[in-house]
């Protein structure tokens, strides 16, 4: 009886130890879904999980140290400022070219339902002549052009 008891107390300590000691490996498949696994699969860079702490590391036994993990986060948010960045000033010329074409086509309107048009310089007030107004109407329809989004047909 003292022989059954002593070896089952010796299998309770040995078997949850080699449990433990087993890899387990975490990996994505092409769909993006997690597995776990007890074995490397093949194809695949896999990580090796650590049950007891859960950390993991890739299945060469490399672990990122906290000054790496460090490095590469600030190397991505510094990404994603640029990125918001650059997003910013794509609005901001957006925004810039709208006004540019609300404004030359508010100006075309002018010219087009205006047979005189007066302009003020120096101080003094004057009526532009034909061929102002043509010169003035080309650089309306240009910068119209340059600035407005083609109209959908």
């Amino acid at each position: 009886m003292n022989r059954k008891i002593l070896t089952l107390t010796l299998l309770m300590v040995i078997v949850p130890g080699a449990a433990m000691g087993a890899s387990v490996y975490k990996w994505t498949d092409e769909n993006g879904v997690i597995h776990f696994g007890d074995r490397q699969p093949t194809g695949a860079k896999a990580e090796r999980v650590n049950v007891r702490s859960g950390t993991s590391a890739d299945a060469s036994g490399n672990q990122q140290s906290p000054q790496e993990r460090l490095q590469n986060q600030q190397e991505q948010q510094a990404t994603e400022a640029e990125q918001r960045q650059a997003t910013a000033a794509e609005e901001a010329l957006r925004k810039q070219r709208d006004a540019n074409c609300a404004t030359a086509r508010s100006n075309l309107d002018v010219i087009k339902l205006n047979a005189r048009i007066r302009v003020e310089e120096n101080g003094e007030q004057r009526y532009l002549s034909e061929e102002e107004i043509a010169e003035k109407r080309a650089e309306f329809e240009r910068i119209a052009e340059e600035n407005c989004e083609p109209a959908e047909q």
